[in-house]
């Protein structure tokens, strides 16, 4: 099963196990090695659009933190059952207006090899306070990079996808 098969299934999945009501249009979910992303779209509250950006940005997040409250027991009891399911741990998450806060993610450890140039990027990041750590340095050039090259790695994302067909629909081993 290619990745974007997988996100397919566990996406259908969510949808059909989580409560009605929860979120409004599709669930957004995206997978790596070792998690699941679900993100939902919350209903903006009464009210939101009739009072100052101020106010709105609070009220979004205060609307985002009562679904995170009310719903944690119902969303880690479907995570346990999507974990034991599927093998992937279960992040939650949840956008209302133009804000999203991600409730759980995890942090997992990348080996990696840089020669001295690299690492002098990242202890110059560290000594102006940009990073705590190198891991920090490095956890932010690779958001940057992200950022600034969505475009690209988006088309890049798309390519392999055809690659997994192409390997899914080859002779097996």
């Amino acid at each position: 099963m290619t990745t974007n098969e997988s996100a397919e299934q566990l996406r259908g999945w969510f949808s059909g196990r989580l409560p009605e009501g929860w979120f409004e249009g599709p669930l957004e979910v995206v997978l790596d090695r070792e998690e699941v992303s679900v993100v939902g779209r919350l209903p903006e509250p009464d009210g939101a659009a009739e009072v100052s950006q101020t106010e709105r940005a609070a009220l979004l997040a205060g609307h985002i933190q009562r679904f995170r409250e009310d719903t944690r027991d119902k969303r880690i009891a479907i995570a346990r059952e999507a974990e034991h399911r599927f093998g992937h741990k279960v992040s939650w998450g949840a956008d209302c207006g133009d804000q999203r806060e991600m409730f759980t993610t995890l942090s997992v450890p990348v080996m990696t090899r840089l020669r001295q140039p690299e690492r002098r990027v990242l202890d110059t990041l560290v000594d102006a306070g940009v990073a705590r750590s190198r891991s920090d340095a490095l956890a932010w050039c690779v958001r940057l990079v992200g950022k600034n090259t969505d475009e690209w790695l988006s088309e890049l994302r798309t390519a392999l996808q055809y690659v997994e067909r192409a390997r899914a629909a080859g002779p097996q081993p």
